[in-house]
């Protein structure tokens, strides 16, 4: 009579693949513990110091009181915090959805498909302070695209407009540079995520006289479930994180009205040389995206364990 020898639990098995892997890993984590890790720590023990950063200045301990004199003696902090999350919610409606309306068209089989996918795309290599440049041009109200525009269709009051000059639409024309730049590289990561349906799952779900709309929520949209994380991730990150397009664009205004967490940290700590509020702000960056990114990635992780 043979035995069967019950399988490692998964947990298990996890562990030793990833003890298996390890000696490939190190390299790479070690710089990243070095060029990564360290800096984000050292960043977090700045933030308790009073420091102008200069070389041979004193590093005064004050415990939390920058993280007190942000929240309830810098206005500036809050304006940054409102656009930040504004620009996080906008990035990931606008840019994914298009993205993926894209990426669902490109898919199909059209004339010139891999023309479109690559004009799409091109955005998503440049740099972006180029980016920057390239529609602070378009937005100039003189000589700028939309004063052409207003000029050729008659209507005077498109050149009058102050794209990057009116507080209350500063933030939105920034935006939408955003827009074109990122929904190509999102485009991309989705079509490779389409590769992974199954043509014979959709072919069975159109036997059973599913419509478009049923294919896509019930087969297409759960195979993009990894694709998803990552784009979701990614984009979650790209957002909070925002600093080319609003120095090349804006500089941060007018009237601190286009001013982000990322930006105001790096003017705090570089132009106005107070280093302790500027790694303050930092670090409730750094807060903020653990607090998002990681119980996401956990939820993920349970869903597809499921």
């Amino acid at each position: 009579m043979t035995t069967t020898t019950p399988a490692p639990p998964r947990r298990a098995r996890r562990r030793s693949r990833f003890l298996v892997a390890l000696p490939f890993l190190a390299p790479a984590l070690v710089a990243y513990l070095f060029f990564v890790v360290g800096p984000m720590i050292e960043s977090v023990r700045l933030s308790f110091f009073d420091w102008t950063g200069f070389v041979g200045a004193p590093q005064e301990f004050v415990g939390f009181d920058n993280y007190v004199r942000i929240f309830t003696q810098d206005p500036v902090f809050w304006t940054a915090f409102r656009n930040t999350v504004i620009w996080i919610v906008l990035s990931l409606i606008i840019p994914l959805t298009i993205s993926l309306l894209l990426a669902l068209a490109l898919n199909r089989p059209l004339f010139g498909r891999n023309l479109f996918r690559s004009v799409f795309y091109i955005p998503g290599v440049l740099a972006s302070i180029a980016v920057a440049n390239m529609w602070r041009w378009i937005y100039n109200p003189n000589y700028g695209i939309g004063a052409s525009i207003g000029e050729a269709l008659g209507w005077p009051w498109l050149a009058d407009i102050q794209w990057l000059g009116d507080q209350n639409i500063a933030l939105y024309s920034v935006f939408i540079a955003f827009v074109w730049q990122s929904v190509g590289t999102n485009m991309v990561l989705f079509l490779a995520g389409l590769q992974s349906v199954q043509k014979d799952h959709i072919d069975a779900a159109r036997i059973d006289g599913a419509n478009s709309w049923q294919v896509f929520r019930n087969v297409t949209l759960p195979a993009l479930r990894p694709t998803m994380v990552i784009v979701f991730v990614l984009t979650f990150i790209g957002a909070i994180k925002v600093f080319d397009l609003i120095v090349g664009m804006t500089g941060g205004g007018p009237a601190q009205m286009t001013q982000v967490l990322a930006l105001w940290s790096y003017q705090q700590s570089i132009t106005n040389h107070e280093y302790g509020p500027g790694n303050a702000v930092a670090t409730v960056l750094l807060v903020v995206t653990l607090a998002v990114v990681l119980p996401y990635l956990a939820w993920t992780a349970r869903q597809e364990d499921s």
